[in-house]
Formats: C-alpha cells, sequence, structure tokens
C-alpha cells in the first residue's frame, strides 16, 4: 500500500497530487495572504524537531495567509522544483486546534512539488523557501474551489468553520538530474549518451544482440546520497525502452516531471534493481520478462510477455 503523507493524511489529498536553535516567532503574512489569518499565530520547536502552534483564542479567520518562520540557507524553491520536506497539519477549529498528522511521528519525509497547483497560500509559503527553512500556510475556503471544499467535507474538515495550518520543514531540494562524471555501462547492443547538466540522458536500444537472461544493474553516475531501501519511497527520472527495437513505452521525461513510487510496488526488476543504489545516482537496468510484467505483458505499454526492458533511471531521491 501507499504510504501516505502527512498532507494527504490531513483533509487535503485532492491537493497536493538546516537552521540551529529554538524558533518561537509571530511571523508576518507574506504578499497576497490575509493579515488576518496570520495574526497571533506562534510556531516553536528547533529545526528538524516537531514544531509546535499556539492559536490566538477564538474562531479561526476563514482567510489564508503564509509565514516564514526560519529563513534556511541555499538556492531558494521555485515551480517545479520537487522539495524533501516534514510537514505537520493542524486543523484550526478554535477549539481543540489538534494535530492531525506530522510526518514526525510517521518517521520519514515526503516529497511536496512547487506548483500554481496548490492552494495559494501553500504555494507563497513555499516559493522562495530554502534548505533549513521553516514555513506556515494557512489554507482557508477562500483558497480552494467550491468542489474542494464540498470533498473535505465530505472527508471530515469542514472549510466554513475550519482553517488548516500546514508548518513544513524543508529539508532539501531534489536535483533535476544525476550530476557527475559518466561511465560507459558497457551492455552489448545498448548506447547511452549522457549530456552532462540537466539535460535527459538518451537511450538507444535498437540491437541485433541477445537480451541478457538475468537482471542487469549497471552504474553510469555514482551518487553520493544514502542508499535506497526497500521499502522507501523514491523520486526519479527515467525512460524506458524495449530490447532490441528501440521503442519508448514510458518517460517521465517526456511528461516534464520525474515520478515518485514507492519500491515495493513496482515491477521486480526495478525494486531488486534499485535497492541499495545510492541517491544522485543514474543507473541502467536490463530486466528480463520474468522481472518486469511476465508471460502476460503489457498491452497498454506495448511490451509483450517476451520482451526485455531496458531502463535509464536517475535516482533523484529517497524518503
Amino acid at each position: 500500500m501507499r504510504r501516505r503523507t502527512a498532507v494527504v493524511a490531513a483533509a487535503l489529498p485532492l491537493l497536493l497530487a538546516a537552521a540551529c536553535g529554538t524558533a518561537e516567532k509571530t511571523a508576518s503574512p507574506s504578499a497576497g495572504g490575509g493579515t488576518a489569518a496570520a495574526a497571533g499565530l506562534k510556531v516553536a520547536g528547533e529545526a528538524g524537531k516537531k514544531p509546535t502552534v499556539t492559536f490566538p483564542a477564538g474562531q479561526p479567520p476563514l482567510t489564508s495567509s503564509s509565514l516564514k518562520v526560519l529563513d534556511g540557507s541555499g538556492t531558494a524553491a521555485k515551480d517545479g522544483d520537487v522539495l524533501t520536506a516534514k510537514v505537520t497539519v493542524y486543523n484550526w477549529d478554535g477549539k481543540e486546534n489538534k494535530s492531525s498528522g506530522s510526518d514526525y511521528d510517521q518517521g520519514h519525509s515526503e516529497f511536496v512539488t512547487v506548483s500554481p497547483q496548490l492552494p495559494k497560500s501553500l504555494h507563497e509559503a513555499l516559493v522562495g523557501a530554502k534548505p533549513g527553512g521553516r514555513v506556515v500556510a494557512v489554507v482557508a475556503k477562500d483558497s480552494l474551489s467550491p468542489d474542494q471544499i464540498t470533498q473535505a467535507k465530505d472527508q471530515g474538515t469542514d472549510f466554513n468553520t475550519t482553517s488548516q495550518v500546514l508548518v513544513v520543514d524543508v529539508e532539501s531540494a531534489a536535483p533535476k538530474a544525476a550530476q557527475g562524471n559518466a561511465v560507459d555501462p558497457a551492455v552489448e547492443g545498448i548506447k547511452l549518451e549522457n549530456p552532462g547538466g540537466d539535460k535527459a540522458p538518451t537511450l538507444t536500444t535498437k540491437t541485433d544482440a541477445k537480451a541478457p537472461k538475468d537482471l542487469v544493474v549497471k552504474t553510469v553516475i555514482k551518487g553520493s546520497g544514502p542508499q535506497v531501501k526497500a521499502d522507501q519511497m523514491i523520486l526519479a527520472h527515467y525512460t524506458g525502452k524495449i530490447w532490441g527495437t528501440d521503442k519508448e513505452f514510458d518517460s517521465s521525461w517526456q511528461r516534464g516531471e520525474p515520478a515518485t513510487f514507492a519500491l515495493g510496488q513496482v515491477v521486480k526488476g526495478w525494486s531488486q534493481g534499485l535497492t541499495g543504489v545510492p541517491v544522485g545516482s543514474r543507473v541502467l537496468i536490463s530486466i528480463p520478462p520474468d522481472l518486469g510484467y511476465g508471460k502476460e505483458g503489457n498491452a497498454q505499454g506495448g511490451i509483450k510477455g517476451t520482451d526485455t526492458l531496458v531502463f535509464v533511471v536517475d535516482v533523484l531521491g529517497a524518503v
């Protein structure tokens, strides 16, 4: 089963397809946010530890805003960036104001993509955020469409009387591609061009050479991050082709954004091939049919039961 994030565990699943010392601060709302929603909020706790929020007395203002609590350092986030973060969510109902979920409690981080498709206040909070920083978004009904308000109510949160407070601790931003010196994977019949920078590699699988019978995993660029664990969520850019025909059946590069997936929910060739790979690596994987889609193949992808699959995968993150 796909692991639930703190944001998904809250009432916003429809919306979200290190500094040191102690911070306790009443922050100013960012430009464009509602002043009333931010007034009086106090966010406390060291960076890297679960925050606590103290709420003003009375009913919650039903207006959205965003706050910056800790500055962080490094490159400021922009649209399209994928952040690794820990998110804590509070339901601001003017009564108990309870936390409804936190990545700190679940013991892992999550990927958050900076996008205008997020609620406006959350988007404003994330744009410009830096690693080690802490930002807060008050998400109220003025950030949501009528359909989103209805869906949230069906899930137990009434935005006509409640707002939500999301505290986001930004840990890092994922690279756009694997970086470093590339080596030839030396798989007979397979060609791989590595243009460098943030550009996509070019995989060619048109060959008369016989496909390997066993799983083959070759490191093209060795990353410097921690090794991927079998139970983690992965962020990756990849291209997949069929051995011998050069038919491309899937590519995150073509879609314009990296993919996230649970390593335990993909074909065996991926889960076996990527477990233990350092984050930041580019690897070439040749997957025999029995570790791919099996005898049935995948009709939607044009993959027969006898096809060997070849992938070039940039492992950009793991949580």
